[in-house]
Order: C-alpha cells, then structure tokens, then sequence
C-alpha cells in the first residue's frame, strides 16, 4: 500500500509509520506549551527525526477539549518560522494539522507534504480539499464531532464503529469528488475526539 505526496509515494506496506506530533501552542494536552518557543520547537522536530519519525505533524492551533479557536493570523505567526526551519534541515514529509485553508496554502506554498485536518473536511469544507488537490499534498481525514468546545458532549453513539466509518465516509466522498485520487487519502478514527474512554 502507498501513500502518494507531492508526487512522491510513501510504501506503508513494509512497516508501522511512525508520526512525531510538534504541538506549537501554549496549551497542548500532551506536552503542555513545552515547544511553544520556535527554538525549542524546532530542537524538538530534530529530536523526533533522530529518534525515528516517519512523519512530522505540526500542530499550531490546541484542539484539547475545550480549547479556544485562534486567529489565522496568530496560527500563521507560529506554525510558519518551525516549518520553514524544519524544511531547511530535515528530509521527512511534514504534515500541517490545521482546520484553515488560508494555513494549509501558506503551508503547502512553503513545502508542506500533507495537510491533517481534525475535522475530516467537516469545518474547512472542499476548499481545503481543492487546495490538497491542487499541490499534490497528502490528507488526512480525522473524525471529530463538533468543535474543541462541544465534541465531548456529542460523543453519543449506539454504534461507535459503524458511526464513525459512516461519518469519515462522507469526508472521504467529499475529498475525492473534489478530485483527490484515493491513494492521497488516509483516514484516522480520532481516538479521544468526541470518543469516550469506552
């Protein structure tokens, strides 16, 4: 099996891909605001490429319950200085956890390989998928109900499976009616987002 990016296909047959999550915001739930600073973000992404990492994923934008939508100014103002430090230096794709098509074109414009969106095009709609058909990027399709604020409160299924592939079916047809081939696509159930521990 293959992942195609930016014309480039990545063989998921041979192994378990390993992807090292950055989270550049003040508020992360797993490593609490420790790689805000772009110097130690970017210490970090060397950290995770020495230590393995298949992919980079770079987060700007906390989507810990409850977190706070920010402005796509402040995102650009974090995310940008890390990916083009990392482009410079570092040879694995980079994958931009956004939810705004305005980050994931500045992103992509710079070199980004794949976009990750958390809401499975729910929030950024087939702008953000015509602007991964466009460069060639990689996508990821993540299920989420809700926003930050009130995905925990809609974690009610009678079927949990059965619900979710339903609901990142729909993203996968939106994604590829915009004209991505399937072989750009991978889908994440979202463990933790709008899911209950059980």
């Amino acid at each position: 099996m293959f992942w195609k990016i930016r014309g480039e296909r990545l063989d998921c047959s041979k192994k378990i891909l390993m992807m090292g999550i950055l989270n550049i915001t003040p508020d992360s739930f797993s490593d609490g605001g420790r790689f805000f600073d772009p110097s130690e973000a970017l210490r970090r992404a060397f950290d995770l490429a020495g230590q393995g990492a298949d992919i980079l994923d770079l987060g700007a934008e906390s989507t810990r319950p409850g977190a706070d939508l920010i402005p796509a100014s402040e995102e650009a103002r974090r995310i940008l200085p890390v990916l083009e430090g990392i482009l410079q230096k570092i040879r694995i794709p980079v994958s931009i956890d956004t939810t705004k098509p305005e980050i994931a074109r500045l992103c992509l414009e710079k070199g980004a390989h794949i976009i990750n969106d958390v809401s499975a095009l729910r929030d950024s709609g087939s702008e953000m998928a015509e602007l991964v058909r466009r460069y060639g990027a990689g996508l990821i399709l993540m299920h989420r109900r809700g926003r930050p604020w009130t995905m925990q409160s809609l974690a009610v299924y009678e079927d949990v499976v059965a619900e979710v592939c339903q609901e990142l079916a729909q993203s996968l047809e939106m994604a590829l009616e915009a004209g991505l081939e399937p072989e750009q696509i991978v889908v994440d159930p979202g463990l933790g987002f709008a899911k209950t521990f059980e």
